[in-house]
C-alpha cells in the first residue's frame, strides 16, 4: 500500500519548505497592543462587570484582582516556554512538544474549538453593539446580523492585507478605548470626590463571602481571555524570545491596573449601590452620562471601536494556531498555506471565520427549534458562547501548565527551577480548577447545563481523532514544534 493512501487524514512528511509568514513583521509595541486590542478591556469590560457584580456585590474588584492573580501564573507559563520554544503553535506546540503525537492534536481540537466558540461572540457583538448605538441615537432598528457581516468582511479584508496593516489598526482601536475608559473613569472619581470609600477593596463587601467571590471569578477571568495574543504571533516578531514574554506580562499589568481603576469609578458612580449597578445594560455608559452628559457618546464610540479591535486582533491571533496545526499537519494541511505576496494564513483565516459563522447559525436554529426564537439577542449569544468556548481554553490552559514541568525537566534540565516550573505552575492549576467547577457543577440554567457535557463530548472526539491520527501517521510527533519562530 502508498503512503499516501495509508494516511487518509494527512501527509506523513512535513513539506521540505514549510510555508513561514511574514518574519520580523512586528515589533514589542505591536504585539503588545494587539494582545490588549484582543483583551478588548471596553468591549469585555462593558457586558460582563454587572454579572461580576450580581456575584460578588461591590467588592467585585476584588474578584477582579484574584483572576489577574491568576492570569499572571498562566502567563509566567507561556513566557518560560516562549523563552526556549518561541511558536505560533502556542500551547498547542508547548504541550505537545511535551506528551507527544496525541496530546498535541488533542490540544489542536480543543484549542480551535474553544477560540472559534468564544470569538464568534465578537462576529455577533460587533453587529449588536452598533446597532444597539444606532438605535439609541437614530431610533434605526436595523437588525444586528446586517452589521455583523459587514464588519466582520471588513476585518477579514484587513487581515489578508497583512498582518503589520491589521495589528496597527487594532492597536490605533485599543488607543482610543483606553483613553476613554480613563477619561470617564476619572472624570467620575472626581465628581464623586466626596464620596471615595474603600468599600470596593473591603472583603466583607462581598456578597456571600468567598464564596461570592469564586462565583463571579470564571467572569472575571474571561475579562483576560485574549493575554495570551502575543505567543501566537512569535513568527512575525522580532527576537520572540524576548518580545513574547515581555508583551505577555506587559498587557496582563496595564489590563489589571485599567479593570481596578475602571471598577473602582463604575462601583463609586454607583455611590456603592449594587442593586442599581446591575441594573442598566452597560453600567459604565450609564456613569459615563452621569459623570458628563456627552461622555456616554464616547464611551458608546470606544465599545465600538474595542469590539472592532478584539475582532481583529483575536481572529489575526487565534487563526495562526489553526494555521500552524494545519502547517504541521495536525489539522488538513491546506489549512497551513500562506498567501504567497503578503505571507498571510489566508486559508486559516477563512477556515475561522467561516467555522464560527456556521456555529453563530446553528446556534440560531436551535434557538427557533426551541421555540425561543425570541431571544436572539448579541448579547445573549455574547453570554453563552463566551462561556461554553471559556471551559475549553480553561482546559487548554490547564494542560499547558501541567506540561511546563515535565518539558524543562525533559529538554532543559539544567534550567530547572523549583519556583518558575513546579511551584508557580500548579498554583495555575489551581486558579484554573475554580472557574471550571463554577461553570460546572450543578445546577445551571438552561441552555448552560449543556455546557459542561458538551465540552466533554469535544475533548472525548479530539482524544478519539487524535489516537487515529498518531497511529496513520507516526512521524506527526516529530513535526510537532519542529518549526520554531526565529530559525
Amino acid at each position: 500500500m502508498s503512503e499516501a493512501t495509508s494516511v487518509p487524514f494527512s501527509e506523513s512528511k512535513a513539506p521540505e519548505s514549510p510555508e513561514r509568514l511574514h518574519r520580523g513583521a512586528l515589533r514589542l509595541i505591536d504585539i503588545s497592543a494587539s494582545t490588549m486590542a484582543n483583551i478588548g478591556p471596553a468591549y469585555s469590560f462593558y457586558f460582563s462587570f454587572g454579572l461580576i457584580v450580581l456575584t460578588a456585590g461591590i467588592a467585585a474588584p476584588l474578584t477582579i484582582i484574584a483572576a489577574a492573580v491568576a492570569i499572571a501564573l498562566l502567563a509566567n507559563t507561556l513566557s518560560q516556554f516562549s523563552r526556549v520554544q518561541p511558536s505560533t503553535g502556542g500551547f498547542i506546540t508547548f504541550v505537545g512538544k511535551t506528551f507527544g503525537g496525541t496530546s498535541a492534536v488533542t490540544t489542536a481540537l480543543l484549542c480551535g474549538a474553544g477560540y472559534i466558540i468564544a470569538i464568534s461572540s465578537v462576529l455577533v457583538v460587533s453587529g449588536g453593539f452598533l446597532s444597539l448605538m444606532l438605535n439609541y441615537y437614530l431610533g434605526w432598528n436595523v437588525p444586528w446580523v446586517v452589521f455583523s457581516v459587514l464588519l466582520t468582511a471588513g476585518a477579514v479584508v484587513m487581515m489578508v492585507r497583512g498582518v503589520a496593516v491589521s495589528t496597527k489598526l487594532a492597536g490605533f482601536f485599543f488607543g482610543f478605548e483606553m483613553l476613554v475608559l480613563v477619561v470617564v473613569s476619572l472624570a467620575t472619581l472626581i465628581k464623586n470626590g466626596g464620596h471615595l470609600s474603600g468599600a470596593p477593596f473591603d472583603p466583607h463587601h462581598l456578597t456571600n463571602g468567598f464564596s461570592g467571590m469564586a462565583a463571579g471569578f470564571p467572569l472575571a477571568v474571561y475579562l483576560f481571555i485574549g493575554w495570551e495574543n502575543s505567543a501566537a504571533l512569535a513568527e512575525e516578531t522580532g527576537n520572540p524570545r524576548r518580545n513574547v514574554p515581555r508583551a505577555v506580562f506587559m498587557s496582563v499589568a496595564l489590563m489589571a491596573f485599567t479593570y481596578l481603576l475602571v471598577a473602582y469609578s463604575t462601583v463609586t458612580g454607583f455611590h456603592y449601590n449594587g442593586t442599581a449597578l446591575a441594573s442598566p445594560l452597560i453600567p459604565f455608559i450609564s456613569v459615563a452620562h452621569g459623570a458628563v452628559a456627552w461622555l456616554a457618546f464616547i464611551a458608546y464610540l470606544a465599545g465600538m471601536t474595542s469590539t472592532l479591535g478584539v475582532l481583529i486582533s483575536a481572529v489575526n491571533s487565534q487563526c495562526r494556531l489553526v494555521f500552524n496545526a494545519g502547517r504541521e499537519g495536525l489539522l488538513p494541511r491546506w489549512i497551513g498555506k500562506v498567501h504567497p505576496v503578503r505571507r498571510t494564513p489566508v486559508n486559516a483565516i477563512f477556515t475561522f471565520v467561516i467555522v464560527a459563522s456556521v456555529i453563530v447559525f446553528g446556534w440560531a436554529l436551535g434557538h427557533w427549534f426551541g421555540g425561543s426564537g425570541g431571544s436572539l439577542s448579541a448579547l445573549t449569544y455574547f453570554d453563552e458562547s463566551g462561556t461554553m468556548g471559556t471551559i475549553l481554553i480553561l482546559v487548554v490552559y490547564f494542560l499547558a501548565n501541567l506540561a511546563l514541568p515535565f518539558y524543562y525537566r525533559k529538554y532543559r534540565p539544567a534550567e530547572f527551577s523549583v519556583i518558575r516550573h513546579a511551584v508557580l505552575p500548579v498554583l495555575g492549576m489551581a486558579a484554573i480548577a475554580v472557574p471550571v467547577y463554577y461553570l460546572c457543577k450543578p445546577p445551571q440554567p438552561d441552555p448552560y447545563d449543556w455546557f459542561p457535557w458538551m465540552a466533554l463530548g469535544i475533548a472525548v472526539v479530539s482524544v478519539g481523532y487524535a489516537v487515529l491520527l498518531t497511529r496513520r501517521d507516526p512521524g506527526l510527533a516529530e513535526r510537532v514544534g519542529s518549526i520554531v519562530a526565529d530559525e
